[in-house]
């Protein structure tokens, strides 16, 4: 009985029939993981991008406005209205920004608070309009759906409430009100 198992096992592996078969089924499933993940990766990294770009157009015009700086839902426009490449940007998108001591340093809290997106928008964890001279944080946190979530880096990235997510900050010291 052995002998017949190990004289197919032998036959079997001396056969080259199929060979290339086995070798399509092994490596092609690899081979479009890594170029979806390539695609999944280009797309977050624009959507990075744009995220990063918004904030820092609408930390320009806090910074310049001291006496009628935007409040946070007029911010929160501005950075969405400057990073059109974000999905339901106004609606997915948290910002926090709270003015620090240079002297005593304290940033914000190490995790990023984001939008609950079953529910309704929660309101800022902090948000101080800061005043002449302040040292200012803000952060802003945009939670996604990503393109292809069932392969490679869809299950990668930082989630929160089963959502990825993406967090940008910026420091800014306020200029004076002449």
């Amino acid at each position: 009985m052995i002998r017949r198992v190990f004289k197919h096992l032998v036959r079997f592996r001396r056969d080259e029939d199929g060979q290339l078969a086995i070798e399509f089924v092994i490596l092609v499933p690899l081979i479009f993981t890594i170029f979806l993940s390539s695609i999944e990766l280009g797309i977050y990294s624009m959507r990075q991008m744009w995220m990063e770009r918004g904030l820092e157009i609408a930390v320009r015009t806090v910074r310049l406005s001291t006496g009628n700086a935007p409040q946070h839902d007029d911010l929160k426009q501005l950075v969405c209205d400057q990073a059109p490449f974000l999905p339901d940007c106004v609606n997915r998108l948290k910002l926090e920004m709270t003015p620090v001591s240079p002297l005593a340093f304290a940033g914000l809290p190490q995790s990023a608070d984001c939008v609950d997106t079953q529910q309704q928008v929660n309101p800022p964890r902090t948000f101080v309009q800061g005043g002449n001279h302040d040292l200012m944080l803000i952060r802003a946190c945009l939670v996604f759906d990503p393109v292809i979530p069932t392969t490679g880096l869809g299950f990668e990235f930082d989630q929160q409430e089963g959502l990825p997510r993406m967090v940008a900050m910026s420091a800014f010291v306020q200029e004076p009100n002449q």
